[in-house]
């Protein structure tokens, strides 16, 4: 966890762990050739989204394969979704990094505890 005057991808060493598997996936905001080189020297394969630009858009190609990669990270950014839409995740109001990552582990706790009985209750079986 950082300060908010520190983009994530100035961090990305440091939430590439061990035991990470051979993917790295990430919107396009994590792209620079500094991040690309990083992960090759690690072994890593970037699976990070292209962005065009004005003059450049993104070739068919490329379209294609930001899709394929949108697949997999669709899993982790509903889960953001839910936590900033209807937990109220939106902004974090506390001073000091500390009670940040307390409020966002808690969160993260709720959340948990949502899914678990989510799950529960469409797995059980019914008694009818």
């Amino acid at each position: 966890m950082t300060s908010a005057n520190v983009h994530d991808s100035q961090v990305v060493d440091d939430i590439l762990l061990d035991e990470n598997n051979n993917d790295i996936y990430a919107d396009s905001a994590y792209r620079s050739q500094e991040i690309e080189e990083s992960l090759k020297e690690k072994g890593l394969r970037s699976r990070i989204h292209r962005k065009g630009n004005r003059n450049k858009p993104l070739s068919a190609r490329e379209e294609l394969s930001n899709k394929l990669k949108s697949k997999k990270r669709v899993r982790v950014e509903h889960i953001f979704g839910l936590i900033k839409g209807t937990m109220n995740g939106r902004l974090i109001r506390t001073i000091g990094l500390k009670r940040a990552e307390t409020k966002i582990g808690l969160t993260n706790l709720v959340y948990n505890m949502k899914r678990f009985a989510f799950l529960s209750r469409t797995s059980a079986p019914n008694n009818s």
